[in-house]
């Protein structure tokens, strides 16, 4: 195994895991300042300004359903180049890297056409209000135009940071995302294309940073090298990465069904609650770059996990979980203090104006942000579940702490008339995290204690053999 690989199966876990874990922070705040810059210059400079950033807002919950799907499966690519990169496997990542860079072209090719086609029924079927629908369409139409360069650059970022670069996709981005912030400013000032321009912007952004991925694995010098020409869907690691991924896809999805249906909720209260829709998106997309922090030690759990794995070192997954638990609860309660200080002005960068829309940004951050480590800590139990390559178990504790909860609380509590308000919506956040991380734990603290016992007995045996 080539030298560039980053070993993460010896030698010490915290200072590795946080050198590696903060590219992946920045990298993962600059793709949400993709649709920050999209929210922000329609609100300071769009014709229709709270409408526009409404618009925009109110599709995040319906792309995510969309496009987690393929999200998740990338978690799925990225676990079996870990695993063969501990197993010190050559020709298994080769497999591997070029199956995933087709699947991902494949993937989003069909999000495309089905983003396209069906964007403004959806919309429609969760009763975004009339006065945003037409935007809310053209936004995103456009926007799933770029699926396929967006699921290239996932997924070759994903193969980066299973071999242990995570530099690299931050650097693309930091470009990409320059390039999306000056178009943005061009098709919205000079043009007048108002959430249209944004939307282009975002597309032609997503084309460049798959691009540079691209050139980066083909520049590679060790296994994750990628052939242009090679490429082709070996059987193998596909059964492998749909075995790890498609739980992780369905988990994914399910979370944006319940964010859907979350979203639908409060689209409908926009009459009693006026500027509730327009407050909750500005406010969820500042959250966005709260909970960026989380997914980032989720990665490096799940990759440190998956190279350890390979490797059969049971024994420093689970140091590895106690790192992450800690750091992610650490900077989850800190990220959450500070951005509920800062609630209000927060929230009124993207919305200057409706004092009404401030409002309720402002109240939904005080009860999502505080508690957001939550959140954090059952990403990580998560993320180790997946490495260990136990997809399943995590996206079962997701259907029925989150998903099926989520649902439930809506069509029970929420329809008690003093309880009809955006807060009970918000509030079913945080008790859904509480449920679905005593699942996940529960479950990797028997899975581990079950492994860690194995690889002693064939250590004893071993010996034994001697």
């Amino acid at each position: 195994m080539d030298k560039n690989n980053a070993n993460f199966t010896e030698g010490p876990l915290f200072s590795k895991m946080m050198f590696y874990t903060i590219p992946i922070i920045l990298t993962g705040i600059l793709q949400l300042l993709f649709n920050a810059a999209d929210l922000v210059i329609v609100g300071q400079f769009g014709a229709s300004k709270s409408n526009a950033v409404a618009a925009v807002g109110c599709t995040a919950s319906l792309t995510g359903l969309m496009t987690n799907f393929f999200i998740g499966c990338s978690a799925g690519s990225g676990i079996t180049v870990a695993h063969a990169i501990g197993a010190k496997q050559s020709d298994a990542v080769y497999r591997a890297v070029h199956t995933i860079i087709p699947f991902a072209v494949i993937g989003g090719g069909l999000l495309s056409i089905i983003g396209f086609v069906f964007s403004k029924p959806l919309l429609i079927l969760m009763a975004t209000p009339d006065n945003i629908l037409e935007l809310s369409a053209v936004y995103m139409k456009i926007i799933f135009l770029g699926m396929m360069p967006n699921m290239v650059f996932n997924f070759g970022a994903s193969i980066l940071r299973a071999a242990g670069e995570s530099r690299k996709p931050l650097y693309y981005l930091t470009f990409s995302g320059i390039v999306n912030i000056l178009l943005n400013l061009f098709f919205v000032l000079v043009l007048n294309m108002d959430v249209a321009g944004v939307a282009l912007a975002t597309v032609i952004a997503h084309f460049i940073s798959a691009v540079l991925v691209i050139i980066e694995l083909t520049k590679r010098n060790d296994e994750c090298r990628l052939n242009l020409s090679k490429m082709k869907i070996y059987s193998e690691p596909l059964r492998k990465i749909l075995r790890l991924g498609l739980p992780a896809g369905i988990q994914s999805s399910l979370f944006s069904v319940s964010n859907v249906i979350i979203q639908s909720s409060i689209n409908s209260l926009e009459l009693t609650y006026v500027g509730v829709v327009a407050g909750n998106a500005a406010a969820q997309n500042i959250q966005n770059f709260a909970f960026t922090t989380n997914e980032a030690f989720k990665q490096t759990a799940m990759n440190f996990t998956g190279q350890n794995v390979g490797a059969g070192r049971y024994d420093r997954v689970r140091k590895i979980t106690r790192i992450a638990l800690l750091a992610t609860a650490l900077s989850g309660i800190v990220i959450g203090m500070v951005m509920t200080y800062y609630a209000e002005p927060l929230v009124s960068i993207y919305i200057p104006d409706s004092a009404d829309a401030v409002r309720w940004g402002t109240i939904r951050m005080l009860y999502i942000c505080l508690p957001f480590f939550v959140g954090g800590i059952m990403d990580i139990s998560t993320g180790v579940l997946r490495g260990m390559g136990l997809s399943v178990f995590p996206m079962f504790a997701s259907v029925f702490g989150v998903c099926v909860f989520r649902v439930i609380w809506i069509y029970t509590v929420f329809q008690i008339p003093q309880y009809h308000t955006p807060q009970c919506l918000w509030l079913s956040y945080v008790i859904s995290w509480i449920l679905t991380f005593a699942t996940e734990q529960i479950i990797l603290s028997c899975m581990l204690t079950k492994k860690i016992k194995k690889q002693k007995e064939n250590v004893c045996e071993k010996k034994y053999d001697r």
